[in-house]
């Protein structure tokens, strides 16, 4: 008998990948706002006659972002790059930059907009290096003042002289915005996680709303870093942000995903309306906590 030879099952072919994109944006926003909500910040008052500026601290881990996102903010009112928060780029040093608490004023042209955002040393995992929660809790509550130099072993203490006794109003923070990395849930230690979580109960007892700015959104997804107007209709933005909500217990609604200026020269509208948007949050929260101020 002749040999014959088989037929080759021919495979199925194989299934389309996933899409990235939702059908339509899970988030509302309006990418034309830019100019309405620069206006809207600078026409701003703070609600309280004691308070002329209304402070709001940046806290994050060590390279999230949080010197580039305060002069990203001040490059949307600019019109041009600015750089007053120094920032290190070498990537060599897995330590803060930051050693120092200082407030940084936002401008638009010559005029000082009336809010102030504080630098602090970048949060580590271990115990006794970066900020310690104690300081960034005692930052909020006005007890540390502009030019601290920050102990990665020792917070400060009341006892010690620098440590401000009596704050009044000018000195407190109204807002703590922290600013996280797109993927920091998938590579950080649980101990800062445990770090955030002592600061966010101890401040919101006294009512101090917080804020997740969530940075590096275009490295984290590449429809994102095509167009930045993919944001909202990203699947992977949803769900870094859902994850960011679980584990922090932020409400969504307080969550912005934006892209710092990095390596840039020149401003850019969409860049702008997201950090603008997440600016207007921060600011709308922390003058509700100040015109509730007689309530704690």
């Amino acid at each position: 008998m002749g040999s014959s030879e088989s037929t080759p099952v021919p495979r199925p072919p194989s299934p389309p990948p996933p899409n990235p994109e939702l059908d339509k944006p899970w988030r509302k926003f309006d990418w034309g706002q830019k100019e309405d909500l620069k206006k809207k910040l600078e026409n701003f008052c703070p609600s309280h006659p004691e308070v002329n500026y209304i402070k709001i601290l940046v806290a994050g881990e060590v390279g999230a972002g949080k010197s580039s996102f305060i002069n990203s903010l001040d490059s949307t009112f600019l019109g041009r790059i600015s750089s007053r928060a120094l920032v290190d780029t070498s990537g060599g040093d897995s330590h803060s930059f930051t050693k120092n608490l200082k407030g940084f004023t936002i401008r638009s042209g010559k005029k000082a907009l009336p809010f102030v955002f504080k630098d602090i040393m970048g949060l580590e995992p271990e115990a006794f290096e970066g900020s310690q929660t104690e300081d960034i809790i005692n930052t909020v509550f006005g007890h540390v003042k502009d030019g601290y130099e920050f102990n990665e072993e020792k917070p400060l203490n009341f006892k010690d002289q620098q440590f401000n006794q009596n704050p009044n109003l000018s000195d407190q923070c109204f807002c703590l915005v922290y600013v996280l990395p797109a993927d920091i849930f998938q590579y950080t230690d649980d101990r800062l996680i445990d770090k955030l979580k002592i600061i966010r109960k101890r401040i919101s007892e006294k009512g101090i709303p917080q804020v997740v700015v969530m940075t590096k959104m275009d490295e984290a997804c590449p429809l994102v870093n095509k167009d930045l107007k993919k944001m909202y209709t990203s699947k992977k933005i949803k769900e870094k942000m859902e994850l960011c909500s679980a584990k922090l217990g932020v409400p969504m609604t307080n969550i912005f995903p934006v892209k710092n200026y990095h390596n840039e020269i020149d401003t850019d509208d969409d860049i702008d309306v997201l950090l603008l948007k997440a600016l207007e949050q921060i600011v709308q929260l922390a003058d509700d906590r100040l015109e509730d101020i007689d309530s704690y």
